[in-house]
């Protein structure tokens, strides 16, 4: 009977402390909604002021995410290219086309090359004309002047840079050989390109993240000040710093928030404007090519970086000017 009445006590010790700890969670989870609620509000009674800063963080979010979003998208119009290095090997004009068959068999046959497709003259011309849209000026040549090409592939191994490069250098010390172009080389210049502007953009997007530090930081300062008597008052009746702080974060995170929605609401409708010159000239290229716009998780993204700003910001400012307002 003891030994029940003991499991029974601390049985209902547990409960009770269980549903304590309940309460305790609902009580600030309900309090922090309350608060969360109190300053959108307080957003919405100045919303000329708001509208005012909230426009000026979307301008400075929408930078780096449409910089980035142009960068995906040029990522997107080379993605087609699977990232194999291929020469184009020009034939010399007295090779025909038979000789130059027994040429392309002969490199089909080495260790190094994946395939060869031998163009024609013929060919050539046809798709010269199709593509560059002088297929009326290109009949009326009296002899065809273009080679015999072949389209080489390298195998697995030889097509990186420096392989491919040695391949080239074996082609061009066949005397059949005119010209034995590398077409790795623009490439790696689109990619190197493209590497520099993303480091430009990191650093634009790390110079603007520190502006909607100071845009925040100096809004929530602004309004501590303005909140000053109010802030006096409630210190006397007892409240401690953080229970004060709360409010000026949440004001932050709503600005960040709020930013962050503008900014997605200018890149959509810039790209929307870019949309239709973009796909009119990738037509031209016979490209099915179309801008994307914020995929869902690039906006999660800019709404987290954006609250967060917020939050840093408010948090910076509040920590500064709370503790230098004291009842006296």
């Amino acid at each position: 009977m003891k030994r029940a009445r003991i499991n029974r006590r601390r049985s209902e010790h547990h409960w009770s402390k269980s549903l304590r700890r309940r309460l305790s969670l609902r009580t600030w989870l309900l309090r922090h909604a309350q608060v969360a609620f109190d300053s959108l509000g307080r957003l919405y009674r100045n919303w000329v002021s708001s509208l005012m800063t909230t426009a000026v963080l979307g301008i400075a979010l929408s930078m780096p995410a449409g910089m980035y979003l142009l960068l995906d998208n040029l990522d997107r119009l080379s993605g087609s290219w699977d990232g194999q290095a291929s020469l184009s090997v020009f034939l010399k004009p007295r090779v025909s086309e038979t000789a130059a068959a027994t040429l392309a068999e002969t490199i089909r046959n080495w260790p190094e090359i994946a395939g060869v497709t031998m163009v024609t003259p013929a060919e050539a011309l046809e798709e010269f004309g199709q593509h560059a849209g002088f297929a009326d000026v290109l009949g009326a040549l009296e002899e065809n002047p273009l080679p015999v090409v072949l389209l080489v592939t390298p195998g697995p191994g030889h097509g990186d840079p420096q392989s491919a490069s040695e391949l080239q250098q074996k082609f061009r010390g066949l005397p059949e050989i005119e010209l034995a172009q590398l077409d790795l080389q623009w490439v790696q210049r689109l990619a190197a390109m493209l590497d520099m502007a993303r480091r430009g953009v990191a650093v634009i997007s790390a110079l603007l993240a520190l502006a909607v530090l100071l845009v925040v930081g100096n809004t929530i300062r602004l309004e501590i000040q303005n909140r000053r008597e109010e802030i006096v008052v409630t210190k006397l009746i007892g409240a401690t710093n953080s229970f004060i702080r709360r409010p000026f974060l949440y004001s932050g995170i709503w600005y960040g928030v709020l930013g962050a929605g503008v900014a997605w609401l200018i890149v959509e409708i810039s790209f929307w404007l870019l949309a239709g010159p973009v796909q009119h000239l990738a037509g031209l290229y016979q490209s099915h090519f179309a801008l994307q716009t914020l995929p869902l998780q690039l906006l999660l993204v800019l709404l987290g970086s954006g609250s967060a700003l917020g939050l840093l910001g408010s948090w910076l400012a509040v920590g500064r000017h709370l503790s230098a307002i004291e009842p006296s």
